[in-house]
């Protein structure tokens, strides 16, 4: 799941019902497309379908990189630009990684705890003040992480660790766009589709397993249901205030969860629903409880 946009304006306002149909209908379509990577994960590298996935965006949007080639060639900062999209592609590579080698819900699930590593990395890298109340949760959060691994059972696999990865470099990613707050929109949006596509051809073409035309039309799917996704994704988050749509977000884990037991036969355990529950609990009631203890000392 992606992390809603951070504006100051508030959008237009328009019926919260409709902005959930369009975020909804982004659940289903992604979802959809990780069920393929993970059917394909089995036969081709994840960088692999990472490059196929950034190419169909890249031709998608190529009258736009058209358009705006000036400013895309004269970047201020090009080193910051290439930080941001080198820690997408890989947090991306290591996420379809995690899709193919762990049940779907599993996944989805240890994506959901990116806000509290990214509440941790700010401080740290942006030095934002976080309070010791959201400090409490997120270790309450980590400890829902702990009960959905269950270290003690599962044993840690490349899957756990490419999972947790993704996490960690999209997080990364999403320090270096805040540092790059002051860009033109459309063009941190163009420079990831055109960097991405370029920085993952070169090891996807080094691992690449040749594809049969039989298998061409899903490997597309995957990267026409992503942008298919993100347009949903942003005709629900432009129109609607996040804090709004954040909660209706964390319903990815019931697509995750039904997908996966329709066509991969994964059945999501006790110990990952109530992980999740935990997980998803601080991370909603962090802001309301940092809320009210500040209003508690002012009264």
């Amino acid at each position: 799941m992606e992390a809603p946009p951070e504006t100051d304006s508030s959008p237009p306002s328009i019926p919260l019902w409709r902005s959930a149909g369009w975020l909804l209908i982004d659940m289903a379509l992604v979802t959809t497309m990780q069920a393929i990577v993970k059917a394909e994960g089995e036969t081709y590298p994840a960088i692999q379908l990472v490059f196929l996935r950034s190419l169909v965006g890249f031709l998608s949007v190529a009258p736009l990189i058209w358009r705006h080639r000036a400013k895309l060639t004269n970047l201020s900062n090009i080193r910051g630009h290439l930080a941001r999209v080198g820690f997408n592609s890989i947090a991306l590579t290591f996420n379809f990684a995690a899709f193919a080698a762990l049940p779907l819900a599993l996944v989805t699930a240890i994506g959901f705890t990116r806000p509290l590593v990214l509440l941790v990395m700010a401080a740290l890298m942006l030095g934002e003040r976080v309070s010791r109340m959201r400090y409490a949760f997120t270790a309450i959060g980590f400890l829902g992480v702990i009960i959905m691994v269950q270290p003690d059972v599962i044993p840690w696999s490349m899957g756990l660790i490419a999972a947790f990865g993704s996490v960690f470099f999209g997080s990364l990613a999403v320090v270096q766009t805040r540092r790059l707050a002051g860009e033109d929109t459309v063009v941190l949006m163009l420079f990831y589709t055109v960097g991405l596509t370029i920085l993952t051809s070169i090891p996807a073409a080094i691992v690449w397993v040749p594809i049969p035309w039989s298998e061409a039309p899903n490997i597309i799917l995957v990267g026409v249901l992503a942008q298919l996704g993100q347009y949903c994704w942003l005709q629900a988050y432009q129109k609607q205030e996040a804090r709004l749509l954040a909660p209706i977000g964390y319903l990815s884990i019931v697509f995750s969860g039904f997908v996966g037991w329709l066509f991969f036969g994964e059945v999501p355990s006790p110990a990952l629903c109530l992980g999740a529950a935990i997980v998803v609990l601080t991370t909603i009631l962090a802001t309301p409880a940092e809320r009210w203890l500040r209003n508690k000392r002012r009264a």
